[in-house]
């Protein structure tokens, strides 16, 4: 059983001045598969001065491990806009630019390491494939966002039922128009408590937090954090949960 499903456990952020979250926030769920534990991950978010550092990891139980072992990361290194950038782009809702995204995989025998270095300056993101040496270039927009950073950009936006976001997303060598579906509002409940949700699916076909093979559901807590509590995506036997037990 393949583990890329375990960095789909993050997504999204907020209206600029309705909403807010602490830029040091670090959030542990336990991944089950059938009610069984199988693995943990872990998102963070880091103030670098200049820089927004998140990091998100995923590992598996160690009895999974015996058999699967998993280790997966990915980082997205973000610069802060100056407020001379805020005025030619004050149309923009997310104040910080994706500036290098790596991506890690270790899943049994299956490796992956890939590298997006932004230059909005430009209009390029550089993409390199640190297993076969690959490195091509590729044109990009100014609202482009890499897999992990645009999690954070829809935490940033008012979300209404029945109404889907669109965000410019690069990945794996593909610039996608990923479609964010608000679908209800829901009791969840979780070992930290019980909370009401804004439940959304996100449609993209890429590797990280988005890989999909089939629906990814995410659920939202319904107040100014929107902090993920709950995720579950379909696998080829069953389903996985990400249930949030600590932040």
């Amino acid at each position: 059983m393949r583990f890329k499903f375990l960095f789909f456990a993050f997504f999204l952020y907020i209206c600029t001045n309705a909403f807010a979250f602490d830029i040091s926030e670090k959030l542990n769920y336990d991944l089950t598969w059938a009610g069984i534990k199988v693995g943990e991950s872990m998102l963070e978010v880091k103030d670098n001065g200049s820089e927004i550092q998140i990091t998100s990891k995923a590992s598996s139980a160690k009895w999974v491990s015996v058999f699967y072992k998993v280790n997966d990361s990915v980082i997205s290194t973000l610069k802060k806009q100056t407020s001379e950038d805020s005025k030619q782009k004050a149309d923009r809702v997310f104040m910080w630019i994706p500036k290098n995204y790596r991506i890690k995989l270790k899943e049994g025998k299956y490796i992956r390491d890939k590298e997006i270095i932004f230059d909005h300056a430009t209009k390029k993101a550089k993409y390199i494939n640190h297993i076969t040496n690959e490195s091509l270039v590729f044109d990009i927009n100014d609202s482009t966002l890499d897999p992990l950073s645009c999690l954070y950009y829809v935490r940033r936006l008012p979300l209404k039922v029945g109404k889907s976001i669109f965000i410019e997303v690069f990945d794996s060598k593909k610039l996608y128009n990923v479609e964010v579906q608000v679908l209800n509002k829901e009791i969840v409940e979780t070992p930290l408590g019980t909370f009401r949700t804004i439940l959304i699916r996100p449609i993209i076909k890429s590797e990280g937090i988005f890989y999909r093979k089939g629906d990814i559901l995410i659920w939202l807590t319904d107040d100014e954090k929107r902090i993920p509590v709950l995720l579950k995506t379909k696998v080829q036997l069953g389903s996985v949960k990400a249930v949030l037990v600590s932040k």
